[in-house]
């Protein structure tokens, strides 16, 4: 194949990935960020001394 035909291949190639809009799931998108949200702040080790252990200054008085 001469180079001419390999480099018509090879910009159609990228013309199509360039303007492929595949269709988007929004809900399973939702879901898979509020799980990592979740999951965030489920893995927060020192979340329970920090509410045990945390004093304000305004409520000594």
């Amino acid at each position: 194949m001469g180079r001419g035909r390999q480099k018509a291949k090879h910009t159609k190639v990228a013309r199509e990935l360039k303007y492929f809009s595949p269709d988007t799931n929004y809900s399973a998108l939702e879901r898979e960020l509020s799980a990592e949200a979740e999951r965030a702040a489920k893995d927060d080790p020192w979340a329970e001394y920090a509410s045990k252990y945390n004093i304000d200054e305004d409520d000594e008085d």
